[in-house]
């Protein structure tokens, strides 16, 4: 069970690693030069570093020696490691390619099919407000798909892939850094091998595209090792529930960039669908504050009963150690008095 600490480092964690994901298409926006395949191979390739680094200086290494050990851990980080690429990848495309905006509207979905997934996956169990927000963001998919003539599949996609990244990080159980290191560790060979590729055919913008854009790609590591390092130890002590309402923050950064920044067109049909996500979060955020207040009750009520439990067995203590003292003294003999002089009657 976790603790209030852990608790609350958890939701400090968390709140850090999505406001700075909510800020990553401005850094995406630097590299468009580069091809998403090149920018991703990078992100993977200077993380390790990064990784390491962060390793020597809080000297944990004891990890690795046991998780060698363990085949079943070992693949399902393989498999963290494969589904967080993807995701990744087409994230970075779909800022690259203009679509900031449904990038956005599938991290705010995501809140909800990771809701999803803690009830078929780990069962845990949902209020009805949350299983009312869970129905309105599925409508609110439904609308788009009618309303655009197609399903918007950049955002059930990347709500769908950091879900399941999230959902297949409970499994594994290691904190942040450990498990950011052990997922970069295995995504580095094969990423390093693709940019010796590019370069050899004179394709990479690591060589061709100046200083300034080579140490823009060297900072990919930076940039997705901390936020990442950060969700890695929120996913460790929230439930998956509460991780999925801190998910929102990312995408209301990254839709006010898509109209301020990208200035992407949002039609009405558009706003429709976000307006319905929204609503849905709203529910969520209104559900887990009731719902905060309720336990906050419930413990202040629990504890004033505990004291007044606690004091009456101290009472009821105090009582029998007076009547047990008053036995004993009852219970002890006593000398007859003797007549003057020695002589018995």
């Amino acid at each position: 069970m976790q603790t209030r600490s852990d608790q609350r480092a958890g939701l400090a964690y968390g709140v850090a690693a999505y406001t700075m994901w909510g800020l990553l298409p401005l850094y995406w926006h630097l590299l468009n030069a580069a091809a998403p395949s090149e920018i991703l191979a990078h992100r993977m390739v200077w993380s390790l570093p990064v990784a390491l680094v962060i390793l020597a200086v809080l000297r944990r290494w004891s990890w690795i020696g046991p998780l060698l050990r363990q085949p079943r851990r070992l693949a399902l980080i393989l498999l963290c490691a494969v589904v967080i690429s993807t995701n990744w990848f087409l994230y970075i495309w779909a800022v690259n390619a203009g679509h900031v905006l449904e990038a956005s509207l599938g991290y705010f979905i995501n809140p909800l099919v990771s809701i999803a997934f803690g009830v078929l996956f780990l069962r845990e169990r949902l209020r009805p407000l949350q299983w009312a927000a869970v129905g309105v963001g599925a409508v609110a998919v439904v609308v788009m798909t009618v309303a655009y003539g197609k399903v918007p599949w950049i955002a059930l996609g990347l709500a769908f892939s950091f879900a399941t990244y999230g959902l297949i990080k409970k499994g594994v159980k290691l904190d942040g850094i450990e498990g950011f290191s052990a997922e970069t560790a295995m995504q580095m060979l094969p990423a390093l091998g693709f940019l010796i590729f590019l370069a050899l055919h004179g394709e990479a913008s690591f060589t061709t595209g100046g200083v300034g854009q080579a140490l823009l790609l060297a900072g990919c590591g930076i940039a997705t090792a901390v936020p990442l390092i950060c969700f890695g130890a929120s996913a460790m002590r929230l439930p998956l529930t509460m991780i999925g309402m801190l998910q929102y923050l990312a995408p209301t950064f990254q839709f006010l960039l898509g109209l301020t920044v990208f200035h992407e067109e949002m039609p009405a049909e558009r706003w429709a669908g976000f307006a319905l996500v929204w609503a849905a979060l709203t529910m969520l955020t209104w559900d887990a504050l009731r719902t905060a207040r309720r336990g906050r009750a419930a413990l202040a009520d629990a504890a004033a009963r505990s004291g007044e439990v606690a004091a009456a067995e101290a009472a009821q203590a105090a009582d029998a150690a007076r009547e047990a003292a008053a036995a004993r003294t009852a219970a002890a003999p006593t000398s007859a008095p003797q007549p003057p002089g020695g002589l018995t009657q």
